[in-house]
């Protein structure tokens, strides 16, 4: 503890950022790559933590949606409308979780660490900036973007009422990813665990008081919602602050920062919008193939994005050591913890996978009494499973690379990898769905493409860029 200041955010995983700080150890002829089980135990105590904050906007829209069920019919279905359009907006700037835990971990481990936590200032302001201006935007848009997405009736006012309720969280939910970012490149995780835990809690309680007690209906649903959005905000950004502070560093908004964090965010924005373009065509290929394969895609999609919280940790957790390793500029040990990191990837995917296909074999008994739907809900969780330990291994690299803030590199990947996946996709709707019999046969061959063509084609790019040197600088 510093004296007259509060006590140091130290790293939970006892990271040896302040002792490599500005060290370049590529020369150092007794340097020596750290034990693979004290790296196994820092990515486990990083990624824990990490994907239980990853699950918190997604519990939120679960707990809204089983107190919802209870109203009544429109408002479930306006419910999930609104969710669709929340969290895909929220989704699209998780760069600014990303982009703030490269610029953090890189500065600490060089040392610089007042540097390091302006740079996670600068990043909430801009959380903050973008916060207001989406949901300005999305409140006065909120009726035609629910009428787009075949909203009406009692159903698109449920979904607008819930929209615009919601949506004055939007502020709170970026300013949580910002602050997320800077606790990760701090290697302090827990507290956004505990955040997110919080803030589960927290929604439950009101969605009970203000839906089943006070009967709100839906507007209530979005409001409880609204309040742990910023329950969770101040609960990371208040220490944050603080511990800045003790640092000397200006809370005062700076254009050339927040300028930078921007600079930083954009290509990891056009990474994002590109998955989530191909993430659409799939959706809408599914659509294209019947209502039972797209009901079973529905259920698979649904699940596997739960269970990719899981890998993703792992990437996380990758980011920010790899991030801190080459702010020190120690190249063996950055080097070291990217095989690390891949092969955690790896191992995690394949147990993942096997649960995934072990459980999708009954899962579809939750999703649908129809027993088409039961089975292509198997068949697409079984097809999944197989490619889990490729997905973890690529979101693995992905991590290290961000960690390396090859920002561009990414964008530039994912972009290209979309475009062949969507070109395939139409392809596959216009010319192949007439030759394929059958909605397994279909099934099975929409899950291939994704994973072969969409998650193989990021694992290449990924796997030959970590080969190189080119990303660590």
């Amino acid at each position: 503890m510093r004296e007259g200041k509060p006590d140091e955010p130290e790293t939970e995983t006892q990271a040896e950022t302040g002792n490599n700080a500005g060290r370049t150890t590529d020369q150092d002829p007794t340097s020596k790559a750290e034990p693979e089980t004290g790296t196994a135990r820092k990515l486990a105590a990083l990624a824990i933590p990490t994907f239980g904050q990853l699950i918190a906007e997604p519990t939120f829209i679960l707990i809204d949606t089983a107190i919802v069920g209870h109203i009544g019919d429109a408002s479930l279905a306006g419910l999930s409308i609104g969710s669709t359009i929340i969290l895909t907006a929220v989704g699209l700037c998780i760069f600014l979780a990303y982009s703030t835990t490269a610029q953090v971990a890189h500065l600490l481990g060089a040392g610089r660490r007042r540097e390091g936590l302006q740079a996670g200032i600068d990043g909430l302001w801009l959380a903050l900036l973008i916060g207001v201006a989406l949901g300005v935007a999305l409140f006065a848009f909120a009726e035609p973007l629910c009428h787009a997405l075949r909203g009406r009736g009692d159903v698109l006012d449920q979904a607008v009422t819930y929209t615009r309720a919601v949506v004055l969280g939007a502020p709170g939910m970026l300013l949580v990813y910002a602050a997320n970012g800077i606790f990760r490149g701090l290697q302090k995780v827990r507290i956004t665990l505990i955040a997110a835990v919080s803030g589960a809690v927290v929604n439950t309680l009101l969605e009970v008081l203000f839906v089943l007690v006070f009967g709100w209906g839906i507007a209530g649903s979005g409001s409880a919602t609204l309040i742990a959005q910023w329950f969770m905000g101040l609960f990371l950004v208040v220490p944050a602050v603080l511990w800045a502070k003790a640092d000397g560093v200006t809370l005062r908004p700076q254009l050339a920062g927040i300028m930078a964090a921007g600079g930083d965010g954009l290509p990891l924005f056009i990474r994002t919008l590109a998955i989530r373009a191909a993430m659409v065509m799939t959706v809408a290929s599914a659509a294209r193939m019947g209502t039972h394969v797209l009901a079973g895609f529905q259920a698979v999609n649904s699940s596997w994005n739960f269970a990719m919280n899981m890998l993703d940790s792992v990437g996380i957790a990758g980011q920010t050591l790899v991030g801190s390793a080459l702010g020190a500029r120690d190249w063996k040990r950055a080097r070291a913890l990217t095989r690390s990191t891949g092969r955690a990837g790896a191992v995690v995917g394949l147990g993942v996978g096997i649960a995934f296909a072990v459980v999708g074999l009954a899962a579809g008994h939750f999703f649908s009494p129809n027993p088409q739907i039961q089975l292509l809900t198997a068949v697409g969780m079984v097809t999944m499973g197989v490619f889990f330990p490729l997905q973890g291994w690529m979101m693995a690299l992905d991590g290290i690379l961000i960690g390396a803030r090859d920002f561009r590199y990414l964008a530039a990947t994912c972009t290209i990898t979309a475009v062949a996946y969507i070109v395939a996709l139409g392809l596959l709707v216009a010319f192949g769905i007439p030759l394929i019999p059958g909605d397994v046969a279909r099934t099975a061959v929409l899950w291939l493409a994704f994973n072969v063509v969409l998650m193989g084609g990021r694992g290449v790019a990924n796997g030959l860029r970590a080969r190189s040197d080119i990303w660590m600088r």
